[in-house]
C-alpha cells in the first residue's frame, strides 16, 4: 500500500494495482531520463513509450499530457531533492547554529550533483515558456523549503535563541547565502572551492546571520 501511496500526489489517476503503479512509475522515470538526455522539445510521447513500454493511452490516463508528465516529474524530483535537506528543527535536541549550517551544507551537496543541476537547468528553460509551471514549481520548491526554515526561525524566536520578527523574510535572506554557488552551478561555471572552504564560508555566513538576529 505504501508503494501505491508514493505516486498519489503525482499521477492524476492513481494506479490501484502493483502492475499499474510500476507502469506509471516506469513512464515517469523514462521521461525524466529522456528529457535530461535530449531536452524537453526533442522527446515525443512515442519516444517515452518506446523507452518505458506501455502505451500513450497510459500517459494520457495517468498524466493527461506531455506537459502534465513533466509537471509530475518536477514534483517527483522536488520530493527527492528536498527530502533530506531541511529536517524539522527540534530545539530540545538540536543546536540552532549547527542546524542552520548543516541545512545549507545539505542544500549545496544536492546542488552539486550533476543530474540535479541538469534538471534545474531544464526546469528554468521550460518555466520561461510556461508561467503556470513556473509558479507551480516555485510554490512547491523554493517557497516550500523557505517555509520550513521560516518555521525553524519562528521556533528559535519563541525559545529566545534569536530575534526574528519576520521569519519568511529572514528565511529568504538565509538562503541567499548559497546564491553565488547556485548560479555558478546553473550556468555551468566550475566551482573550485574545497569542501572545507565551503564549510568555512557557510559557517562564517551563518554566524553573521545569527549576529544580525540578536537583541539590540
Amino acid at each position: 500500500m505504501q508503494e501505491h501511496a508514493s505516486l498519489e500526489p503525482l499521477a492524476r489517476d492513481t494506479p490501484q494495482t502493483k502492475r499499474g503503479h510500476e507502469r506509471c512509475l516506469a513512464l515517469l522515470l523514462s521521461a525524466n531520463e529522456l528529457f535530461l538526455e535530449r531536452g524537453y522539445d526533442a522527446v515525443s510521447l512515442d519516444d517515452i513509450v518506446n523507452h518505458a513500454g506501455g502505451s500513450k493511452a497510459s500517459i494520457y490516463k495517468y498524466f493527461g499530457s506531455k506537459e502534465g508528465l513533466f509537471k509530475a516529474i518536477c514534483d517527483y524530483r522536488r520530493d527527492q531533492f528536498f527530502k533530506d535537506i531541511c529536517m524539522p528543527f527540534n530545539p530540545e535536541l538540536s543546536d540552532f547554529r549547527n542546524y542552520l549550517i548543516q541545512t545549507l551544507i545539505n542544500f549545496q551537496t544536492h546542488l552539486k550533483q550533476p543530474d540535479k543541476a541538469a534538471f534545474m537547468r531544464l526546469v528554468l528553460e521550460q518555466s520561461q515558456r510556461n508561467p503556470e509551471l513556473a509558479l507551480h514549481i516555485h510554490e512547491q520548491g523554493p517557497k516550500h523549503i523557505q517555509l520550513a526554515i521560516a518555521s525553524a526561525l519562528e521556533k528559535g524566536h519563541q525559545k529566545g535563541l534569536l530575534v526574528c520578527d519576520n521569519p519568511m523574510f529572514s528565511a529568504q535572506f538565509y538562503f541567499g547565502i548559497l546564491r553565488n554557488i547556485e548560479w555558478k552551478i546553473l550556468m555551468g561555471v566550475p566551482t573550485e572551492e574545497s569542501d572545507q572552504e565551503s564549510i568555512k564560508y557557510i559557517s562564517y555566513c551563518v554566524d553573521r546571520f545569527l549576529e544580525g538576529h540578536q537583541p539590540r
